[in-house]
């Protein structure tokens, strides 16, 4: 008899995970990497010095927290500011910097945008995320879901970044597995890049255009003259 494949909250985790990793490392920060081990914890909270939470619904519902240190926050926001041609001189200098919260919320939107991707793909399911709260903080607020989860289980992974800043990724869902009844084929994700590259390939195909003489000399031939 086949062997049943069954998806946990960890790997669940885990995927999300992976869309910290990969959407950092396309925003300057390429070296990114997070424990290996996971921490059960009884509740989420935001913490010093930069929190951000979104809110997610749809096939499960859940919230991801991350925390940021300042020195984690402004490593990565300058990397990413100037890995898109921002002078340093021209960045901010502190983590309370609107500009700074305005940037991590983007690259948590990123995050959490990535990882609905992923879940619609790897899960055949579909999840909505809210738009990104982040506040700077000098002290614990405990964070919690505005609906009736089953069976909550939280869980917290440590991140690290080159010069060795630390900041926490929070996860609450559902107590849930998906178990696979039969197999299937992921879903490969259209890149819009190569969409613009394959369309851009075709425009540039030669194509045989008649000029007016090439016109007039045909019909002459076909008169017999």
């Amino acid at each position: 008899m086949k062997k049943t494949k069954v998806i946990t909250t960890e790997e669940i985790l885990l995927t999300l995970c992976h869309s910290v990793t990969q959407v950092l490392a396309a925003a300057g920060n390429d070296k990114v990497a997070y424990s290996p081990m996971v921490q059960k914890i009884q509740k989420t909270c935001l913490r010093p010095d930069l929190g951000c939470f979104v809110l997610f619904d749809g096939g499960f519902s859940g919230l991801v927290i991350i925390n940021f240190t300042s020195q984690a926050a402004m490593e990565i926001y300058r990397k990413y500011m100037m890995s898109m041609g921002m002078p340093e001189s021209e960045l901010a200098n502190f983590h309370t910097s609107d500009e700074v919260g305005n940037v991590m919320g983007e690259l948590m939107n990123q995050i959490v945008g990535d990882f609905t991707n992923r879940v619609r793909m790897e899960l055949q399911t579909s999840i909505n995320q809210s738009q990104p709260k982040m506040m700077a903080i000098n002290k614990q607020v405990q964070i919690m879901i505005n609906t009736q989860l089953d069976q909550p289980q939280a869980r917290r992974v440590t991140f690290s970044t080159p010069n060795h800043a630390i900041f926490y990724m929070e996860l609450s869902m559902d107590k849930t597995e998906f178990i696979q009844l039969h197999d299937f084929s992921p879903v490969q994700d259209e890149n819009p890049d190569d969409i613009i590259a394959n369309t851009n390939a075709t425009d540039a195909e030669p194509v045989e255009v008649m000029t007016s003489a090439d016109v007039d000399d045909d019909f002459l031939k076909d008169l017999g003259l």
